[in-house]
Formats: structure tokens, sequence, C-alpha cells
């Protein structure tokens, strides 16, 4: 019996210490404004003395009403996010926020999050999103989004958007579980890591030439976010 209990005390101690991990850690006080010129490195930032947090650590003129420009890349978007890095309030609150602009027929390319669940909502034109399930099933799960139409996107799976309309632009706003949920665009990570994957490697996984590897290598992969 003594066992059994053991064994269930440890189950659930294990699956706690999961659920912990599986998100930002949860603050312990109010809050824990970031601390940038701390040199001590841990999990996030160091709180700065509440004795010296003032209102604008919690504020950023982010000017999100303003439309971004969406040719500086061949992908036709612009991905504006506001993390801690830029709001110094959002450490340990695992939350963010970004402001995404689509080109006519632009997109938000393949990428994941692998720190965060996004939840994104149409504020002008129409979408065309989606994502993939997990090994072995990849399910592709699709929907096109009007204005007002909210769609959710879980933690570190493929996902995608596009704006499937050749004259009008759109926008949408995403909200994101993590206060750093971070960003691997699939094509930018493969075809353009540094140093370059083998092209033996890569013709292999997608079993195609390497010459077609190498061309694909060869291009500019701009990043979209700023």
């Amino acid at each position: 019996m003594a066992s059994s209990y053991f064994l269930l005390l440890t189950a659930v101690l294990a699956l706690a210490s999961w659920q912990a991990a599986a998100s930002d850690p949860s603050p312990l006080q109010d809050f824990c404004v970031a601390d940038s010129s701390s040199r001590v490195l841990v999990n996030g930032f160091v709180c700065k003395d509440p004795k010296d947090v003032k209102a604008e650590d919690f504020f950023l003129a982010a000017r999100l009403d303003v439309p971004r420009d969406t040719k500086t890349n061949k992908v036709g978007s612009n991905v504006t996010l506001l993390n801690v890095m830029r709001i110094p309030g959002l450490n340990t609150l695992g939350i963010s926020l970004a402001r995404i602009d689509y080109a006519p027929l632009g997109e938000n390319p393949p990428h994941t999050h692998p720190r965060a669940t996004e939840i994104l909502t149409v504020l002008e034109g129409t979408l065309y999103v989606g994502f993939v399930t997990s090994n072995p099933d990849n399910k592709f799960l699709s929907k096109e989004l009007n204005k007002g139409d909210v769609f959710v996107f879980p933690q570190g799976l493929i996902h995608f958007q596009f704006n499937p309309n050749p004259y009008k632009p759109a926008v949408a706003i995403a909200a994101l579980s993590s206060q750093n949920p971070g960003a691997i665009t699939i094509a930018n990570a493969v075809f353009g890591s540094k140093p370059m994957i083998s092209d033996d490697v890569l013709a292999k996984a997608f079993q195609v030439e390497k010459n077609t590897v190498d061309w694909l290598q060869a291009q500019f992969w701009a990043d979209n976010h700023n």
C-alpha cells in the first residue's frame, strides 16, 4: 500500500513539474519588472527593485494603429512584436502581443513559436490560416478568416497566415502566451542557417537533388519581424 502511495505521489509531482516547465514561470509577487542592466543570468530577467519601478516600465508608445511597411521582404508581411525586450513590465507575466501587416498576396510564412500558444484576430481584410499537427499524423487544419474572426495556433506547431486578396492588404493582432515566445521560420532555419546544413542532409530529407538544395541555400532568407 505504501509503495502505491509513493508511486501516486511521484506521478503527481512529475505532472506538476511538467506543467510548470510548459510555460513561463508564474509570478510570486505583483510584478517583476525586467532589469536589463543586471549581469546575472536567469531564466527570464532579474527583477528591478520595486522601489525603482515606474509606470513607463509597463508602457510603450508602440503606434500599433499605424500601418507597417510590407515591402521590405519577399514574403510581403511585417510582424511588430511587443515582448519583454520592449516592455520590461512583461517579465514573468507570460504574455506578449504582435501586430501583423500583410501585403496583397503576402504571408507570414510557416513558422513555430517554441514557447507560446498564439491567438490571432483579424482587424482588416481576409486571411487563410492553418497549422499542422505533430508526427505521425501531420494533420493539416486550415480556415479562411474575415474581419473580427479569431483563430488559435497551439504552442510549438507549424503554422502560417496568408492574405489571398490580390488587391487589398490585411491586418491582424496576435496575443502569445509567453513574455518571449520566440519564432522559428521554417524556410529560414532549414535553408538559411549559419553555418549551412549539409546539402547531403537536406537532399536526403526533402528527397530532392543536391543542386536544388544549393539553389535554395543561395537565396536571401529575410526576417519579417521587427
